[in-house]
C-alpha cells in the first residue's frame, strides 16, 4: 500500500509540473502582447510628438515679427458710416501708460487669479491650464474656459486677429511660438505690463492705469481690494459688465474675482467680506469726458449694436482688435436725432433723468441707420436701451399679436365688424379700454385705429394664440411668459419687446410683409486682411395683403389719434402705444388710481421707405415723480414727427401701393356678415374697406330700406254729391309692399287697393301723397293738392319733389269703409257726373 501511494503522489506532482508550466507559458504569452501594444502605442506617440514638433515648427517660421512699437501700441478699429467716412476710432485714445513697477501688489494678484494662475511659474505657454480648460470644455459641452495665457493674450492683441476664420493652427502654433520666444527676451513683470496697457475696460477707456484714473479718481497704485478685483474682472467682457451701466452685473464680476482670491488664500475671509460690503456706486466718480458732441456719445447706441453684431458673426472685439467696419449709419440722422433728444425743448423732456430710445430701419435693406441708447448720457458706450429696454409696448403690439394674424389666418377684412364690450378674460380677470368705455359695433379700422383693447383681445381669441405667436416669430419677436415661449391673452394689448425689435417688425409691415433682420454692419476688414461682407437675412414674414391693410388703417392714426405725429402732406402710418402702473405701483409712486400716470410711451411710425419706433420713459418708474403724464406720453410722436420730417426732406413722397389680390369696396358699416349700402343707407354708414380678391360682399344690406318703383299713376277728383275725394291709382307691388296714401301729413291708407274715398265737406286744401312701402322702404311719393271753396273746387299742381322717406308717421291707417266707392275699374277715371263739374289735376312725383 505504501509502495502504490508513492507511485500514485509522483504522478501526482508530475502532472502538477505541467499545469504550472503551461500556466506560466501563458501569462509569459500575455505580458509579451502587452508589451507590444505599449511599444506601439509609444511609438505612435512619439511619431505624433516627432510630427507634431516638425509641424509646429514649420508653422512657427512663418510666424510675424513681434516689436516693442506692436507690444506698447493700440491698435484702433475705425467705424465707417454708409457713406465710407471715418466717424470713430476705438482703441486710438492716450493712455496713461503703466510701468513694470507701478502695477500694485493687490492688482496683480486679482488679475493673476482670475485669468493666469500660473503665470509665474510657465514659460509663455502653460500645457496644465490647455489641460484644464480642455476637461472642462469636454464635461461643459461647450467651450467656457481658454487656455491661453496672459502672454498669449498679449500677443494676439499686439499682432493677430480674434476672427474665427484666423484661429487656425498655423495661428495658434505661432501665437504660442512667439509666447515662448517673448518670455525669453521680457521678464515676468514687463510682460504683465504691457499687457495690462492693452486691456479695454470699457467706456472707451483702455488700460489700467487710465482705467484707475477715470473710475476712482486715483493712481492705481493707491486703489484697493475691491477696486482691484473689479478692474481684474472687466476684460473678459468690459461691456456686460460695465459698472456705470449695469452696476449689478459689475458687482457679480468682482463678487466673483474675489472669491477666487479667497480660495486661493491671496486675501483673509475678513478682507473678502470687507470688499463684498461695498457697493459698485460708492466706488465710482463720474467720468471726466467731454461729453459735448463726441462722437463717442452721439454714437452711443449705434456702436453697442456694431459690436454686437461683429462679436456674434465673427468672434472679433472692435474694442480691441483693429478691425475696420463699414456700416449702414446716417451719420447726419443719428446726429440730428441726438440733439433732438439731448437739445431740442420743444419735444417736451421735463427733466435729465427721463430717458428715450430710438431706433430707424431702412423698410427695403432692415439696415439701421440711427440708433439712440438713451439721453442725457454720464457714460460713452453705455448703457443701450433701443437693444436691451425689457419693458411691454402697450398698444404698439396690437397690429403683430392680434390684428395681423386675424387678417392674415381668418381672411378678415377691415370691414370685420368686432362689438367693444363689458368682457373679461378667460381666466376672469378684468380688461378695460383706456378711457372705461364701450363703443359698442365697430369696424376692426375703427378699432385698431382707436386702440380699444377689448376689440383686439377678442382678435386674439378668435385667431388662436398659437397662431398669434408663430405670426409673431417670423418677425423674430418670441415672447416669453412665466420663462416660456407662449403667448397669453394679455399679448393682444402689449408684451417685451425691444426698440430694435419693434422696428423691424414695423418696417416688415411697410416693406408688403418682407421682414429683414436689423443690420448694422455691412463689411468688416481684419487686421489680417480679411474680409467678411455681411449678408442680410430676410423672409416673408406675412402676405403682402396682411401688410397692406395694416398700413391702411394705421394711416389713420398720425393726426386723429396721434396729433403729435402728423405731418401734413406725408404719406405715413404708425401706432401709439402706452402702459400701465398697478394700484401697488401707483401708491409707491403717491398717485390715486384717478390720477393719470404711465410708465411708458411708445410710437412706431412708418413711410415706404423708413420704420421708425421711439420710447420714452423712467428706468426707475416707481420711483417718486418718476412716471410720464398724458402730454409727456405724446413726447415719442413728437420724436417721430420731427425725425421723419427730416429723413423724408429729400425722399420722394409715395405711396404704397395695393397688391393685386386686393380690392376695395364699398359697405355699409357694422353689418355681419359685411353687407353692400343700400338705397337709402347714410353717408355716416358708408365706408371704403379692403377685402381679398373673392371674399367681396355680393349681399346689399336693406337695414335702411330698399328702393320700391313709383306707382304707375294717380289723380283724385271732387265728387259733390257726398262731398267727398275720389282717389285711385295703378301700379304693380312686389314683394310685401303696398300702397300708402296720405292726407296733409297723416296717413289714411295702407294696404294692396287702388282707390280710396276721402271726406271733404270743408273748404281747404287737400294734400295727397302716394307712394309704396316695405317696412323701412319706400318708393317715391307722388302727390296731388286739391283747394275746395263753396263755388267750385281748385286744383294746385304741385311742383315735382321726390320724397324717399316717409313724411310724419309712418303707421298704417284702416280704411273709412264708411265712404263710398265708385265702383268703376281701379285705375280708370270715372264718368263726370252732373252736380261734379270737369276738375284739372296733376300729379308730379
Amino acid at each position: 500500500m505504501a509502495t502504490g501511494s508513492r507511485v500514485e503522489r509522483k504522478k501526482y506532482e508530475k502532472k502538477n509540473r505541467r499545469r504550472n508550466k503551461s500556466n506560466r507559458s501563458s501569462g509569459s504569452n500575455k505580458k509579451k502582447i502587452i508589451k507590444r501594444i505599449l511599444i506601439v502605442l509609444i511609438s505612435l506617440a512619439f511619431l505624433v510628438i516627432i510630427g507634431g514638433a516638425g509641424l509646429f515648427g514649420y508653422y512657427a517660421m512663418g510666424a510675424p515679427t513681434v516689436t516693442m512699437e506692436d507690444l506698447r501700441g493700440q491698435i484702433s478699429s475705425k467705424i465707417f458710416d454708409n457713406e465710407g467716412n471715418l466717424v470713430l476710432e476705438l482703441g486710438g485714445q492716450s493712455r496713461d501708460l503703466l510701468e513694470a513697477d507701478e502695477i500694485p501688489q493687490v492688482f496683480e494678484d486679482a488679475v493673476l487669479a482670475i485669468e493666469d494662475s500660473r503665470f509665474y511659474n510657465h514659460l509663455g505657454v502653460d500645457p496644465i491650464r490647455i489641460v484644464g480648460s480642455f476637461l472642462a470644455n469636454l464635461r461643459a459641452g461647450e467651450i467656457t474656459q481658454g487656455g491661453s495665457t496672459i502672454t498669449q493674450q498679449l500677443i494676439k492683441l499686439s499682432v493677430f486677429s480674434t476672427d474665427f476664420q484666423d484661429q487656425t493652427y498655423e495661428r495658434k502654433a505661432q501665437e504660442a511660438w512667439l509666447a515662448l520666444q517673448l518670455e525669453q527676451e521680457l521678464t515676468k513683470e514687463e510682460i504683465l505690463a504691457l499687457y495690462l496697457n492693452k486691456v479695454f475696460y470699457s467706456n472707451n477707456t483702455y488700460g489700467a492705469k487710465t482705467a484707475a484714473r477715470n473710475f476712482f479718481g486715483k493712481d492705481i497704485q493707491n486703489i484697493n481690494l475691491s477696486e482691484a478685483a473689479l478692474l481684474a474682472g472687466l476684460p473678459q467682457a468690459p461691456s456686460d459688465y460695465d459698472p456705470y451701466s449695469d452696476p449689478e452685473a459689475a458687482k457679480e464680476r468682482r463678487d466673483l474675482v474675489l472669491a477666487v482670491m479667497l480660495d486661493d488664500g491671496l486675501i483673509s475671509q475678513q478682507e473678502h467680506d470687507e470688499a463684498v460690503a461695498q457697493s459698485i456706486e460708492s466706488m465710482l466718480v463720474p467720468l471726466d469726458i467731454d461729453k459735448g458732441e463726441a462722437p463717442e456719445f452721439i454714437l452711443n447706441g449705434y456702436i453697442d449694436v456694431v459690436a454686437q453684431e461683429v462679436q456674434d458673426r465673427m468672434n472679433i472685439n472692435i474694442y480691441t482688435d483693429g478691425v475696420e467696419v463699414y456700416t449702414n449709419l446716417d451719420m447726419d440722422a443719428q446726429t440730428h436725432i441726438y440733439d433732438l433728444v439731448n437739445n431740442n425743448p420743444g419735444i417736451g423732456f421735463t427733466d435729465d433723468k427721463m430717458q428715450t430710445a430710438v431706433a430707424v430701419v431702412d423698410v427695403d435693406t432692415g439696415g439701421l441707420i440711427a440708433v439712440i441708447g438713451g439721453r442725457k448720457l454720464e457714460v460713452a458706450l453705455g448703457l443701450n436701451r433701443a437693444n436691451s429696454l425689457n419693458r411691454s409696448i402697450g398698444s404698439t403690439m396690437k397690429p403683430l399679436s392680434a390684428y395681423g394674424p386675424a387678417i392674415e389666418y381668418l381672411n378678415y377684412s377691415t370691414a370685420t365688424m368686432v362689438v367693444d364690450e363689458d368682457i373679461d378674460y378667460t381666466d376672469g380677470s378684468p380688461i378695460n379700454n383706456f378711457d372705461m368705455d364701450y363703443k359698442g359695433k365697430m369696424s376692426i379700422r375703427e378699432a385698431l385705429a382707436g386702440s380699444r383693447n377689448i376689440p383686439a383681445l377678442k382678435m386674439l381669441q378668435a385667431v388662436g394664440l398659437d397662431n398669434a405667436y408663430a405670426f409673431l416669430q417670423k418677425l423674430n419677436i418670441n415672447i416669453l411668459n412665466n420663462n416660456q415661449r407662449v403667448l397669453v391673452e394679455s399679448n393682444a394689448i402689449g408684451g417685451d419687446v425691444t426698440p430694435i425689435q419693434l422696428a423691424a417688425a414695423y418696417a416688415a409691415i411697410s416693406n408688403y410683409g418682407k421682414y429683414n433682420e436689423p443690420n448694422t454692419v455691412i463689411r468688416v476688414v481684419t487686421s489680417s486682411g480679411t474680409v467678411e461682407d455681411f449678408d442680410v437675412q430676410s423672409r416673408q414674414a406675412m402676405k403682402e395683403s396682411t401688410a397692406y391693410m395694416l398700413v391702411d388703417i394705421l394711416k389713420g392714426v398720425p393726426g386723429e389719434f396721434a396729433s403729435a405725429a402728423q405731418i401734413d402732406g406725408l404719406n405715413h402710418a404708425g401706432k401709439t402705444g402706452t402702459t400701465n402702473y398697478s394700484d401697488d405701483q401707483l401708491n409707491q409712486l403717491g398717485l390715486s388710481p384717478s390720477e393719470y400716470a404711465a410708465p411708458d410711451g411708445w410710437f412706431a411710425g412708418m413711410t415706404p421707405q423708413y420704420a421708425m419706433v421711439s420710447w420714452v420713459g423712467y428706468d426707475n418708474m416707481t420711483e417718486p415723480g418718476n412716471y410720464l403724464t398724458l402730454e409727456e406720453t405724446r413726447i415719442p410722436q413728437s420724436i417721430y414727427r420731427e425725425t421723419m420730417t427730416y429723413l423724408m426732406q429729400n425722399v420722394p413722397n409715395t405711396d404704397w401701393v395695393m397688391p393685386d389680390n386686393l380690392r376695395r369696396v364699398e359697405i355699409e358699416k357694422y353689418t355681419d356678415p359685411v353687407s353692400l349700402p343700400g338705397p337709402y343707407t347714410p353717408t355716416e354708414m358708408r365706408s371704403e374697406e379692403l377685402f381679398i380678391v373673392g371674399t367681396e360682399p355680393t349681399t346689399q344690406s336693406l337695414a335702411y330700406g330698399r328702393y320700391l318703383d313709383s306707382p304707375a299713376s294717380f289723380d283724385a277728383n271732387y265728387i259733390d254729391d257726398s262731398q267727398s275725394i275720389y282717389a285711385y291709382w295703378a301700379g304693380n307691388l312686389d314683394g310685401s309692399s303696398q300702397y300708402e296714401l296720405s292726407l296733409n301729413g297723416t296717413v289714411l291708407y295702407t294696404g294692396t287697393g287702388t282707390e280710396f274715398v276721402i271726406p271733404a265737406a270743408n273748404d281747404g286744401e287737400y294734400v295727397l301723397r302716394l307712394r309704396k312701402v316695405e317696412g323701412n322702404s319706400s318708393s317715391d311719393t307722388l302727390v296731388i293738392t286739391l283747394t275746395l271753396t263753396t263755388e267750385t273746387p281748385i286744383v294746385e299742381p304741385e311742383e315735382s319733389s321726390e320724397e324717399s322717406i316717409p313724411e310724419s308717421s309712418n303707421e298704417s291707417q284702416p280704411i273709412d269703409e264708411s265712404q263710398p266707392i265708385d265702383e268703376s275699374q281701379p285705375g280708370e277715371n270715372p264718368p263726370p257726373t252732373d252736380n261734379q263739374p270737369p276738375v284739372e289735376s296733376e300729379s308730379t312725383p
